[in-house]
């Protein structure tokens, strides 16, 4: 293993002897030889359970994590050790009730996780005690390989007067001093918010500008960063070089992994870490994509510019709604090794008896026997075991030519001027669905993409050929003048509405919209409405689509005499206002989406899109038949991953040319591989196929051709 990569893909699943023994039940041993047996090859320990770690204040007990690191190294498997500080003993808060969050809810309650004021200070004295304490105690363990500090952090809404002190502090000295700056910069004259007193800074929960509360939530996702990186620091005192630190990292929640995190800026906080970590959950059975997949494992590939990450938890059987069909398992593991991932490892081994998380099923079921969940990870851990798989499909890299530029600030800003109100109340359209509406239309056309950041430098930006920035509400001068420089030297830039209309302080331009691009755009707007019963009606090479109704909101455009109109309001009050334009600048052109479309045809104007930037990959063809995911692996070979989310077989023309690594396999009801049916499948492991050659791939099946 190394401080920033893996040598070879990773499997497993995260392990609580802690749970069983309580339980009076002692089956470690038979545990690690049902994971040998399926070719788990990793567990993660320790990250729930400081109260049995630290039963009492400055009394140790590792006698669990002893005997999981034993036992492991016993039977071949590594272990990533977790710092056990995202779910507090009960003795602490006895001691000090302030280390429980204060949000604007009230007085934090204990019981459960996650509910601790990341910058109390008796927090971080006993976190950094534990943490000492335990990873002196297992850094020297031949089984161990790596370390994840914390679980999930965020901010946890926290609006303690630790966190609002330390907010004056960095409010003082962002501003040196000066009052009237900060008041000029917030706008806090309006409804006699003005401060004239750095002793007056009045509390900011229920504060109703959102400049002052978009800085506070940026400082607060700063804390995050701080707050791993202070981990990370403490692990590496005690930590090997070839022991890796990492973080598990999650997304905003709608019932399963949804989009960007609110509470943590991912870019700015992976650098607290070696190697970015994730969870990624998702729906399955009849609602199985592969979109929740795609997008986390993009993103968290993205934190990195690129480089390889560890899917730390997904689902085995999950909640309720979950149970995978057979075949389903083993292609969602695929899929994230197709999007890059060098780790696929489940919450959990075997299901809790007690407590909340009681039906959020692990791979084992109550009863700790084997089950056909079980039986189909064995199917997929044996078969990467093997070196002709393993090793092909280890360290995919991208090279992706479009990428979605994202912003955290946008997000916060959004939150509050929602987008069909422009007020926190009287709307349901938020950032993340703006984004997701734009990320799924690419994932659907097989158009993969990385994301950036809004403050990417130029150089990083220059590394594609195709960016697009949904609903990037907020954007400082610097984002508009790279997004400008990208374009004039042939880039394709898409916008969609709500973009460039404040700076990263939630500062209104008072510019003509879009700020500092209108002749970018070629266009501009100083009104926008919601739209009732308004028809979009395209026009130019979208001309062949039919109208649809315009959602949410709607930007009346006034293009340039050398601007593309490619769609118009069919509406009597709003005809003559473009709804989607394309300019000419420079070497590139600018594209601007109006309004929020429907799945359907925001994925036929950004199919159009792609083909008129260049960009379309190889799986183009096979668009809303199989899902194509591709990249370089490290012996520079091509692999193709062919990924069938759909309960029916499908026959198409293979993309590429190569050896078949990975081939469709029948699973049967009982988790295994159904050897009679698997006797009539055409495509085998180690053949050869030829780029437009027939291919048949079965219901949630999956191919995999290295050329």
């Amino acid at each position: 293993m190394g401080r920033n990569c893996v040598d070879h893909i990773l499997f497993g699943a995260a392990y609580y002897d802690e749970y069983l023994t309580m339980k009076g039940i002692d089956r470690i041993d038979e545990d690690m030889r049902m994971m040998k047996d399926a070719g788990l090859n990793v567990i993660r320990i320790a990250e729930s359970t400081w109260s049995t770690c630290e039963p009492q204040p400055g009394v140790f007990d590792f006698s669990h994590v002893d005997r999981a690191l034993d036992a492991a190294h016993k039977a071949g498997i590594s272990v990533i050790v977790g710092t056990p500080t995202y779910a507090v003993p009960s003795w602490l808060v006895k001691m000090h009730p302030d280390v429980l969050a204060v949000t604007p809810n009230g007085q934090g309650k204990y019981g459960a996780r996650q509910i601790m004021d990341i910058v109390n200070p008796a927090y971080r004295f006993y976190g950094e005690r534990v943490i000492r304490r335990l990873i002196a105690h297992v850094a020297d363990h031949p089984a161990v390989i790596g370390y994840q500090v914390d679980n999930e952090t965020k901010y946890y809404d926290s609006v303690s007067n630790d966190m609002q002190r330390l907010f004056v502090k960095y409010l003082r000295e962002k501003f040196h001093g000066d009052l009237d700056a900060l008041n000029a910069h917030f706008g806090l004259d309006y409804w006699s918010n003005r401060i004239d007193s750095w002793e007056d800074f009045p509390d900011v929960t229920a504060t109703i500008n959102e400049s002052l509360g978009g800085e506070f939530d940026r400082f607060r996702r700063d804390q995050v960063r701080q707050f791993l990186q202070w981990q990370t620091d403490i692990v590496r005192e005690y930590a090997h070089d070839d022991q890796f630190v990492t973080h598990n990292f999650d997304f905003e929640w709608r019932g399963y992994s949804y989009g960007v995190q609110p509470s943590v800026d991912h870019f700015k906080a992976a650098t607290a870490v070696d190697i970015t970590g994730v969870d990624i959950y998702h729906p399955t059975e009849d609602e199985l994509t592969g979109k929740e997949i795609a997008f986390g494992g993009d993103v968290a590939r993205s934190t990195k510019d690129g480089n390889n990450y560890l899917v730390l938890e997904t689902e085995a059987q999950g909640q309720h709604g979950w149970l995978p069909f057979p075949g389903q398992l083993r292609l969602q593991a695929y899929s994230h090794l197709a999007s890059g991932a060098d780790m696929v490892e489940y919450w959990h081994w075997h299901s809790i008896h007690n407590s909340f998380e009681t039906y959020w099923k692990g791979l084992l079921s109550h009863d700790l026997e084997p089950n056909p969940t079980y039986r189909e990870a064995g199917v997929f851990g044996r078969e990467i075991a093997r070196p002709e798989v393993g090793e092909r499909l280890v360290h995919l890299r991208k090279r992706n030519k479009v990428a979605i530029m994202v912003s955290n600030e946008s997000l916060t800003a959004l939150d509050w001027f929602l987008i069909e109100a422009g007020f926190p109340f009287g709307g349901t359209l938020k950032y993340n669905d703006v984004v997701r509406n734009v990320y799924d239309a690419l994932f659907e056309l097989n158009v993969e993409c990385d994301f950036i950041p809004s403050d990417a430098s130029a150089e990083r930006l220059g590394k594609y050929e195709m960016i697009v920035a949904p609903a990037l509400y907020c954007a400082p001068q610097e984002t508009t003048d790279r997004l400008r420089e990208f374009v004039s030297n042939g880039g394709h830039l898409v916008a969609t509405m709500r973009s460039f209309v404040a700076d990263d302080e939630v500062t209104v331009w008072h510019d003509r919209a879009p700020h500092n691009l209108t002749d970018v755009f070629g266009m501009t707007y100083n009104q926008f409405t919601r739209p009732k019963n308004v028809p979009v009606e395209f026009s130019g090479p979208l001309a062949g689509m039919q109208p649809v109704e315009a959602k949410s909101m709607i930007e009346l455009l006034d293009a340039a005499d050398d601007t593309e109109v490619l769609a118009s309001y069919g509406h009597y009050a709003w005809k003559g206002y473009a709804a989607i334009t394309r300019h000419a600048f420079g070497k590139g052109d600018a594209e601007w989406i109006a309004t929020l479309l429907d799945v359907d045809a925001i994925r036929e104007v950004l199919r159009e899109a792609v083909d008129h930037a260049g960009v379309a990959g190889v799986g183009e063809r096979l668009a809303g038949t199989l899902t194509v995911r591709q990249g370089v692996n490290a012996r520079g070979e091509t692999v193709t991953y062919l990924l069938n989310y759909s309960a029916e077989p499908v026959v198409a023309a293979s993309p590429v040319a190569g050896e078949v690594v990975v081939a469709p396999e029948v699973i049967g009801r009982s988790g295994e591989l159904d050897a009679a049916a698997n006797a009539g499948v055409a495509l085998k492991a180690g053949s050869l196929v030829a780029e437009g050659g027939e291919l048949e791939i079965g219901p949630w099946n999956l191919a995999v051709i290295v050329g």
